[in-house]
């Protein structure tokens, strides 16, 4: 199941710099100190133009120039670089934000989410720790550290840093999203629709949750729910194939072949690598019902 993710970028307390970083960014049109919620079928950072665009860039360097000793500039450019995909640069700025706080917990979570999204799991997790350390009650390490506990099959470690953020009333639906396909592993598709429903109310934008609810649907038999959902998902963003070959699912299991292989092949043009949709794709190929 696809992962959900959403780029949070913060920062510490009101400042001078922080004035001038807002008026930098609103100079340049964008919002680089909001946090992002675009999510992405994979936990990989999505680029996001405008915040990471050379323009916005040069201005936050201009605000660094002028406060030097102020963490939050680093932070908050270091977040700019890594919305443009340039991690090494990103990651230089969070050293130099901790550098000059160490109890900055924010930039330890940022940096974090750099070192994951260039394969350092364990410096990511270690960076999440440290996060944790100064701050035990900051749901985005809680949530960051447990995306990397899930995806390395360290289910029960997962499942309580997202029970701990829920409990804090996190309003991060990446929360509810990831206990959901804990649930769901563990067959308990009741709780993982509820926690997928409770995804979907705080990011509604976000297709990752439809189709995991979608999932839950089907394995609960209820295939036009399920239908409504991957159909929803992929009106939301029409690139991802596991939304193409979960509605694919649904036209098989309703006898509609040819419209189901179709749908795998649409999936398999997203990526060709996405077995399900390659296994669908074998099984209807050539249909003519």
């Amino acid at each position: 199941m696809a992962d959900m993710i959403r780029h949070i970028f913060t920062l510490s307390r009101p400042s001078q710099t922080r004035r001038a970083l807002t008026a930098a960014v609103l100079a340049t049109g964008t919002l680089a100190l909001a946090a992002c919620t675009t999510p992405t079928s994979d936990d990989v950072i999505r680029v996001e133009r405008a915040q990471g665009s050379s323009e916005n860039i040069s201005s936050l360097t201009a605000v660094i120039n002028q406060n030097p000793q102020d963490p939050e500039g680093y932070n908050v450019r270091g977040s700019a670089y890594g919305r443009a995909g340039n991690f090494s640069a990103a990651i230089s700025d969070f050293n130099k934000a901790i550098e000059l706080n160490p109890r900055f917990y924010q930039a330890y979570a940022n940096r974090a989410l750099a070192f994951r999204n260039i394969g350092q799991p364990v410096d990511a997790v270690n960076d999440y720790n440290t996060a944790l350390k100064l701050n035990p009650n900051y749901d985005v390490a809680l949530i960051g550290r447990g995306n990397i506990y899930r995806q390395a099959g360290r289910i029960d470690e997962a499942f309580n840093d997202f029970n701990q953020a829920i409990q804090q009333d996190t309003t991060d639906g990446r929360a509810y999203h990831n206990r959901g396909l804990i649930f769901q592993k563990r067959g308990q598709h009741e709780k993982a629709i509820d926690d997928f429903s409770k995804a979907i109310s705080l990011s509604p934008s976000a297709p990752e949750p439809y189709n995991g609810r979608g999932i839950s649907y089907v394995a609960l038999g209820d295939d036009e729910n399920a239908f409504a959902d991957f159909n929803h998902a992929i009106e939301l963003n029409d690139k991802i194939a596991e939304s193409w070959a979960n509605q694919a699912l649904i036209y098989e299991r309703r006898g509609d072949l040819k419209k189901a292989s179709k749908s795998y092949a649409h999936a398999v043009g997203l990526d060709r690598k996405y077995q399900p949709a390659i296994d669908g794709l074998a099984r209807t190929r050539g249909a003519k019902s």
